[in-house]
């Protein structure tokens, strides 16, 4: 069982403000990574400020997205990518590096990623597929809308499944 799992945060739109990526190997995680990214302008919605809780206080002196993506792209780059909703994550992801004239097609990735949300929702024993109430079910820690665990508890339920 070889595949990252990946989360992103927003501060306005698809603008991201944190990334988290978990790297499992043979089912074992392997590589935790986890940034703040100042979004374009450090604009925050005050909507999603009271999701995650990031503020623009927080970002100021954080990297842009062009200066973490290496980071990003060398583990993406040929893996599997795993995220609770994919489609969410994924155009987040495209609509970010073409705003950055960065090419998507070099992360060699597949066209649509392994969706756990997708999956906690065709399985009748998930109240929903909500990420908190599919963690609760399997008893899997969550700190909620912070990246790095909402990356680690996606590939945990992955594994799961």
């Amino acid at each position: 069982m070889n595949f990252i799992a990946i989360d992103f945060e927003t501060a306005i739109q698809h603008h991201i403000c944190s990334v988290g990526i978990v790297t499992i190997k043979d089912g074992i995680i392997i590589d935790e990574y986890h940034t703040l990214i100042k979004p374009p302008n450090n604009e925050y919605s005050w909507f999603t400020t009271k999701v995650h809780g990031i503020t623009a206080q927080d970002t100021r002196n954080a990297h842009d997205f062009s200066e973490i993506y290496p980071e990003i792209r060398k583990r993406m780059q040929g893996k599997i990518v795993v995220a609770h909703n994919e489609s969410f994550d994924r155009r987040v992801l495209q609509k970010t590096m073409a705003e950055n004239n960065l090419d998507y097609s070099e992360l060699n990735i597949q066209e649509k990623w392994e969706c756990t949300m997708k999956m906690c929702r065709a399985n009748d024993r998930y109240p929903s597929g909500k990420l908190n109430e599919c963690c609760a079910v399997d008893n899997i820690e969550l700190q909620h809308h912070d990246a790095l665990s909402d990356a680690r508890a996606c590939a945990q339920l992955y594994m799961n499944r």
